[in-house]
């Protein structure tokens, strides 16, 4: 009690010395204490400069008398057990003019929290909520403008420990808890300290929920069917309409949409939409649906499973609608439950792609010469390479989908049984007929020639220049880091095929890329250089250094180890600099590991992308030269008899899976012998035999579905990719940007809480310009989000102004919206969290009425 008396005191005290109104003279305060609690301590209150009167039923008009006629002028406490109020009170004047104090717990708290008197009822009605721990965080909403409404919605937000009085995010946390009422702990706790009948109000009063039979688990039915409604006609709904809101349905929409977007709350939202879509049977409802109908639902994950089942049969079908495929896996990729399903996603894109090119050359790749078939290989065929390897890098991460294990057969039958077989057979033929005596092709560099035609040059002039050889980087690996590139650095990036030795092998191909006079095999079939070893880096490294007297040879992983002062020393004053990378061939040449070959050639590209930024910005690099060694074949599935043939009855140097040594001459059936006068000074007379197409040797030991040493495009067409770092400010130089995003509407009025609005993306995605991906919604002026939010994902590359412009549909809450106020449409990098824009709009719904959906 002492406490609460020392509460007491202190409040009158700090009333008392509060100045005085216009016309006040003096401080009169009744404390009505009615249920005398305090009546043992009155006499014990002592205030300066406050006379202390306790008024009875017989001391009245002595104290009105007292107060009006004796002293007008000094302070007063007068403390009564009685009602004031009432008519017969002699003091009933002096009351209205003065102020009247309770010191019971609810008048207690309604003075702490600032609550008007009028309130008194709704405070009393929850006095079981506000003991210490409640109140606190009541308190810390920091309410400005007290009213029923705002009292029970604080009271829920505390009750299911939100930062700020929310009734959406409390809602969405007693569901995220459980569905089931008797396992969540937010409903037993309004159950003790609220009225549970009045949270069911205002869900109704939000949502429209109203239901007999209501449950958290049908309230979260309601809201997502409602929400679907959005996207799919009603009429296919029919038997699940109960759960349609028939009034409020924007507010379910936005509600449910703030949920899925939530950056950590969207995995339970995805457990429970899971549940619910088995509960109302939504797969008998999709059935009967054409793909058109849900082609933009995005409610419930199963939506996905149906798209993607229906992409999968129309390819097994062998349905031609290509472009409308990719499409609608484009279109997918903005809608929520895409990341789950992105990797099958992903299989299912670069399968139509396959498709796509089969459906091009449908009646086979032409038959021409061998420069021809380079170039198309070059400019087109090599994209097929790509898709076959973007495909499998999705695969493996879903190895176990049986979606993507019907497609594998579908892609292996097109890639293996048709590309390579056909590509393969004709450029055998061409070589055959075109080049297998005189080992080059018009207009194209040969490997051998590189350090004289590219490095040479720049060596002479005294210019600084870096060498990247990456180990089996093949031609369309080359196309992508060069996209990448140019995509991510202000540097100039362009690429050209160069063409391999022969056999395509590490220790020639990368023996051929040093500054030479003559390359040679010895009678071992060791590599070298003017006559010295090029094995190993150190050997390639004495080969370097006796051209150029200030270079170096040096791994990748050992740069990476250095730090930037580190680097900076170790290549001072280097004018030639080698560096080697070996992340395709250490994991593709091993038979335990060749299956990752595909998640290697991921893994260098990002590699050799950071290693030219770390050339750019700590050794200030401006000249680099990317290449490779070789190529390689690669096919997933476990080859056929058919695939491999016996070594031919003859002595060899070396044999391996792609090629053989031999100083024998002959013809024999299967083989092509490739002429190596052209490519070496061959004092010991060797041929090399490399099997036809992709057929490889019957041979113990390595791996035999990543091979290279033959002939193929995929083996000899190399990337030589030359990037010059061009510095801001310089000649020609273009920053990065990203696309622009704009709303093409002119109106900025909104009179339907449903409405739609056009954007378009402003450029093509081109070099240096690059994807931009936002995120648009409505705020009110304190930045509160008042709608549900959309996506764009703005990586078009058309030229087409229609194909660059998108149709977002918006939905407001149901709330009540100022006509003289402005509302903001945000458009928002998704990237970099920046607020791209903030367009001023003016809402004024009047009615608002189910004719607005």
């Amino acid at each position: 009690m002492d406490l609460n008396l020392d509460q007491i005191v202190m409040t009158l005290k700090a009333t008392f010395n509060e100045p005085l109104n216009d016309g006040e003279y003096r401080k009169i305060i009744f404390w009505v204490d009615k249920d005398k609690e305090f009546i043992e301590e009155i006499n014990n209150i002592s205030i300066n400069n406050v006379k202390v009167h306790q008024l009875t039923e017989r001391n009245s008009f002595h104290l009105k008398y007292l107060l009006e006629e004796e002293d007008p002028s000094s302070h007063y406490l007068v403390y009564t057990n009685d009602d004031l109020s009432v008519e017969e009170n002699w003091l009933i004047d002096t009351v209205y003019y003065s102020k009247t104090f309770y010191a019971d717990k609810i008048s207690l708290l309604l003075d702490d929290l600032k609550i008007d008197p009028s309130l008194r009822a709704v405070v009393k009605k929850y006095e079981k909520f506000f003991n210490k721990k409640h109140t606190q965080k009541f308190k810390s909403y920091r309410i400005h403008s007290y009213t029923e409404e705002a009292i029970e919605v604080g009271i829920i937000s505390a009750l299911c420990n939100l930062k700020t009085s929310n009734f959406e995010e409390a809602l969405k946390t007693i569901l995220k808890e459980s569905l089931s009422e008797q396992d969540n702990k937010y409903i037993g706790l309004m159950e003790t300290y609220f009225d549970i009948n009045v949270f069911w109000k205002y869900v109704t009063n939000l949502y429209g929920y109203d239901r007999k039979d209501r449950s958290l688990k049908t309230l979260f039915m309601y809201l997502t069917v409602t929400m679907l409604s959005h996207s799919i006609e009603e009429t296919s709904l029919s038997n699940i309409k109960n759960f349609i809101a028939e009034r409020s349905k924007s507010n379910a929409l936005v509600f449910i949409d703030h949920w899925m977007h939530h950056k950590s709350d969207y995995a339970i939202y995805d457990e429970l939409a899971e549940t619910i879509e088995k509960e109302i049977n939504l797969a008998n409802i999709v059935h009967q649906l054409p793909i058109e109908s849900f082609k933009n639902a995005d409610t419930f994950p199963y939506f996905d499973k149906a798209i993607i089942m229906y992409l999968a049969n129309s390819l097994e079908a062998s349905h031609e609608d290509y472009e409308e495929y990719i499409k609608l896996i484009n279109l997918r990729r903005i809608k929520h439950f895409y990341e789950k399903f992105q990797f099958i996603y992903e299989a299912l894109f670069y399968t139509v792609k396959m498709y796509e090119f089969y459906k091009k050359y449908s009646s086979g790749i032409p038959q021409v010469s061998a420069i021809e078939i380079w170039k198309n290989y070059v400019n087109e065929y090599h994209a097929m390479d790509t898709y076959y390897r973007k495909f499998y890098v999705a695969f493996d991460n879903e190895p176990n989908s049986e979606i993507l294990k019907k497609l594998k057969v579908m892609v292996e039958n097109l890639y293996t049984n048709w590309y390579l077989g056909d590509l393969s057979s004709h450029w055998s033929q061409a070589v055959e007929s075109d080049i297998k005596e005189n080992w080059e092709l018009p207009g194209i560099t040969n490997q051998q020639d590189f350090y004289r035609r590219y490095v040479a040059p720049k060596v002479h002039k005294g210019e600084r220049i870096f060498v990247i050889i990456s180990d089996a980087l093949r031609y369309e690996i080359g196309v992508e880091l060069t996209e990448k590139l140019n995509a991510e650095t202000m540097g100039a990036c362009e690429i050209e095929p160069i063409l391999s030795v022969i056999p395509s092998v590490t220790k020639f191909g990368m023996a051929s890329l040093l500054p030479h006079k003559v390359v040679d095999f010895d009678e071992r079939a060791r590599v070298l250089v003017d006559g010295n070893s090029s094995s190993g880096l150190e050997n390639r490294k004495k080969i370097i250094e006796s051209t150029v007297s200030d270079s170096v040879a040096i791994h990748t992983q050992e740069v990476f180890a250095m730090n930037k002062a580190g680097r900076r020393e170790y290549f001072k004053g280097k004018k030639l600099i080698y560096i080697y990378h070996d992340a395709i061939d250490a994991m593709g040449d091993k038979a335990s590991t060749e299956v990752y070959t595909f998640s290697a050639v991921e893994r260098a590209i990002d590699e050799i992308s950071t290693l030219i930024k770390t050339i750019r910005d700590d050794l200030s690099g401006t000249n680099i030269l990317i290449t490779a060694d070789h190529g390689f074949v690669y096919q997933r599935e476990a080859l056929v008899e058919s695939d491999k043939i016996e070594k031919e009855d003859i002595r060899t140097i070396e044999v391996k899976r792609r090629y053989m040594l031999s100083k024998e001459k002959r013809e024999m059936d299967g083989l092509l012998n490739i002429n190596l006068n052209s490519l070496i000074v061959n004092q010991h007379q060797l041929n090399a035999y490399v099997p036809k197409a992709t057929v490889r040797f019957k041979i113990q030991g390595s791996g035999v579905n990543f091979v290279h040493g033959g002939a193929s495009l995929q083996e000899v067409v190399v990337p030589l990719i030359k990037y010059k770092n061009i510095r801001r400010g310089q000649t020609n130089s273009r920053e990065i940007v990203k696309v622009d995003i704009k709303l093409t509407n002119t109106i900025r009025k909104i009179t339907n809480s449903l409405f739609h609005l056009s954007f378009f993306q402003m450029e093509k995605v081109e070099e240096k310009i690059i994807p931009r991906t936002v995120i648009i919604y409505m705020t009110d002026e304190d930045g509160a989000v008042i709608s549900n939010e959309e996506t764009i994902i703005g990586d078009r590359t058309s030229d087409n102004p229609e194909e660059r412009t998108f149709k977002l549909r918006f939905a407001l809450k149901t709330i009540a919206y100022d006509r003289n106020k402005h509302y903001y449409l945000t458009i928002r990098d998704i990237e970099t969290g920046i607020i791209l824009e903030k367009i001023p709009f003016n809402i004024n719904l009047g009615i608002v009425s189910d004719f607005d959906f």
